[in-house]
């Protein structure tokens, strides 16, 4: 099957990523020359900006946009989202930069985007595929996400990974600024948003590993995060506002 790579997009957040950036950008364009790639750099201090400059010397289809500072994840997406429909992109990839996802794993989302509106790479379905995470922060993961759907109802069961594929007509249905969260509850927020619009979901297994290099930003208070936007969320809905 012939794969519509030139028409795709991922975008790669980072901050203090310079144990991983030229790593992750020579894999993806040598396993896949056609596709673009966008990094959305927060300022990092380590030089992860210089890194991307000058590999775009070498790749016509790598850009970056430059934040000052730390803004957070959400509106990194964001801004990666408009600039993505801004160019017509057709399919658009939400990835991290530590190899915590794997890139030879973005044929299996971009092959189920194909029929649907948003493909999420799930470490929760046909198992549990999450390798060197302690116990204590996956059972938190897993039951984060088993809340969301009770709460919610919304049928899936990785409400909070971060490796998914939209299609340029569910960027299109969102409304960029009523969204309310811009740690790692957003993502299920934009989970929630797409399928309250009656919009096709498919949820695609893959292995999620611990990063490799570098330092997890991933702190404690990420879960309890997750817990309140989940009612803020129903509310929202509720009230009509969402």
């Amino acid at each position: 099957m012939s794969l519509p790579y030139d028409r795709s997009l991922i975008i790669i957040p980072t901050f203090n990523e310079i144990d991983n950036i030229e790593k992750m950008i020579l894999t993806l364009f040598e396993l896949y020359p056609a596709i673009s790639l966008l990094i959305i750099e927060d300022g990092s201090p380590d030089g992860t900006a210089q890194v991307v400059k000058r590999l775009m010397t070498s790749y016509k289809n790598l850009s970056i946009i430059e934040r000052k500072g730390k803004l957070g994840l959400g509106t990194a997406y964001i801004t990666g989202f408009q600039w993505a429909l801004e160019r017509n992109f057709d399919y658009v990839f939400e990835m991290d930069c530590d190899f915590s996802h794997d890139p030879k794993q973005i044929p299996d989302l971009l092959v189920a985007a194909q029929g649907h509106d948003l493909v999420i790479g799930s470490r929760y379905i046909n198992g549990i595929r999450i390798i060197n995470w302690p116990f204590r922060r996956l059972l938190l993961s897993y039951c984060a996400s088993l809340y969301t759907r009770m709460i919610t109802g919304i049928p899936i069961f990785d409400t909070t990974g971060g490796f998914k594929c939209f299609s340029r007509a569910a960027l299109k249905s969102l409304d960029f600024n009523r969204i309310i969260s811009n740690g790692y509850s957003f993502q299920l927020e934009l989970n929630y948003k797409v399928w309250v619009k009656g919009l096709k979901i498919k949820e695609v297994p893959i292995i999620f590993y611990e990063r490799r290099d570098g330092q997890s930003k991933m702190g404690g208070g990420i879960i309890v995060e997750a817990v309140f936007a989940v009612f803020r969320l129903r509310l929202r809905k509720l009230l009509g506002t969402l």
